[in-house]
């Protein structure tokens, strides 16, 4: 039985480690010395608040408009903020899409993230996965983002799923905003295979 001692060091490291994270997931306690017990006690407090299956966050916490992106990298570490996703994190489109969608590796498994937070999986390989990753911090949690060029070159070749307008909107935001120069662009191309497709637009803006 935990003395209130032993409650309150529990409660103090688990405060530590989610200030610094942003989030917490139950199999974090144990490397903390922390048991599962606490972290419900906090939860019936109301000082933890649940976020989704296996994801805790502190109820008073200041949530910023990105926060569904630290949310998925939680529960999906090996995703990659993709496509719509991406546009809407680097403010390139007007659009905010409820589901958040993430790259996947071909062969890994596909995640069940439970309630809460909708994603949108897509299979990606070789260069094409793992190219033009860039990482950033939101709300305390690493988040991986594909960059500019690259989301814009993954539009034109999911241009069937997100709309050729959308892919030709962040070409031409992308470009008048410069935030990619003509050569990332025309690199990320090549990497999807959209060079052929992406080739008339590109020229039209330079």
């Amino acid at each position: 039985m935990l003395t209130c001692g032993m409650e309150k060091t529990e409660e103090y490291r688990v405060f530590k480690h989610i200030r610094k994270k942003g989030l917490l997931r139950p199999r974090e306690l144990k490397p903390l010395g922390v048991r599962q017990e606490t972290l419900w006690r906090l939860y019936r407090r109301g000082k933890l608040e649940r976020l989704g299956r296996g994801v805790y966050g502190l109820s008073d916490r200041r949530v910023t408009e990105r926060h569904s992106f630290a949310e998925a990298a939680k529960k999906v570490p090996n995703g990659i903020i993709c496509l719509l996703s991406a546009l809407r994190f680097h403010n390139l489109t007007t659009q905010s899409p409820f589901e958040v969608w993430m790259a996947l590796d071909r062969k890994a498994w596909l995640p069940r993230p439970g309630p809460g937070l909708a994603f949108r999986f897509h299979r990606f390989s070789g260069k094409a996965l793992t190219a033009g990753v860039e990482r950033h911090v939101v709300d305390g949690v690493p988040v991986k983002v594909y960059c500019v060029a690259k989301t814009v070159a993954d539009c034109f070749k999911f241009r069937n799923k997100v709309g050729l307008d959308v892919a030709l909107e962040a070409l031409r935001e992308t470009r008048r905003e410069r935030r990619a120069t003509s050569d990332e662009l025309w690199r990320y191309a090549r990497i999807c295979r959209v060079a052929n497709v992406m080739r008339p637009y590109l020229e039209s803006l330079t």
